[in-house]
């Protein structure tokens, strides 16, 4: 595993533009064999984090959410490691994503919704949890999802972002 040490611990997180930043830095830090599982409910980010790591990395993009072909396969445009995205969301068991045959060895592997997927293709992997609803910012959604402008409101509302080394 390599440098996200100095990212351990939690940070706010004020806006996209922030939360891609924040990728950047660590996708600056994070090299081959680097395993990381973001964790968060739907819309707290997780795909514009990836995005900021894939340009810390410097591979082709676009990036988007794999949700529906499960994983992306980005190599770099540097020389480094290919950034392999991988959205474990529709993914019923973790030996569904060790059929992947994923090559971890020489590729940094991003997995949205990898919490308890991850445990038997890795002895160790970073953990980055966002949440979205810690600050009180967010819009009531009781009687619906309601306008655009709260939609956007939602969308730009601080996040919380807990770094950590499991296991």
């Amino acid at each position: 595993m390599t440098g996200l040490d100095g990212f351990i611990g939690q940070r706010e997180i004020a806006s996209p533009a922030d939360m891609e930043a924040l990728g950047r830095s660590l996708g600056e830090a994070l090299a081959a064999g680097d395993l990381v599982v973001l964790t968060g409910p739907l819309g707290a980010g997780k795909t514009t984090l990836t995005r900021g790591i894939a340009a810390g990395l410097g591979v082709r993009g676009p990036v988007q959410s794999p949700t529906f072909v499960i994983a992306r396969t980005h190599p770099s445009l540097v020389g480094g490691p290919v950034l392999l995205h991988v959205d474990a969301y529709r993914l019923g068991a973790a030996a569904e994503l060790d059929d992947l045959d994923l090559d971890l060895d020489h590729s940094v592997t991003i997995v949205e919704w990898g919490r308890g997927m991850v445990d038997g293709l890795a002895d160790s992997w970073w953990e980055i949890e966002l949440d979205r609803e810690w600050s009180g910012v967010g819009i009531d959604t009781a009687c619906g999802t309601g306008s655009r402008a709260a939609r956007e409101m939602e969308d730009n509302a601080p996040r919380l972002v807990t770094v950590t080394r499991r296991p």
